[in-house]
């Protein structure tokens, strides 16, 4: 299944809480559920930001 903006936001909270609870402080990703899944990266992005806003962890976003 492809994924939605809903379970995206679900997937990304998930793994906030895992680094929190496990002393991650860096994530580096590819534009998650963009390309083949189709979501538009300006939303995916905006998620992002809400989900890690309040937290020390660093995101990288990597695209070719």
């Amino acid at each position: 299944h492809k994924p939605t903006y809903e379970s995206m936001q679900k997937s990304l909270e998930a793994m906030k809480a895992h680094c929190l609870n496990n002393g991650v402080t860096d994530i580096s990703m590819p534009r998650i559920g963009c390309g083949l899944d189709g979501l538009q990266w300006e939303k995916v992005s905006a998620i992002l930001e809400e989900v890690f806003e309040n937290t020390d962890i660093k995101i990288t976003v990597y695209s070719l």
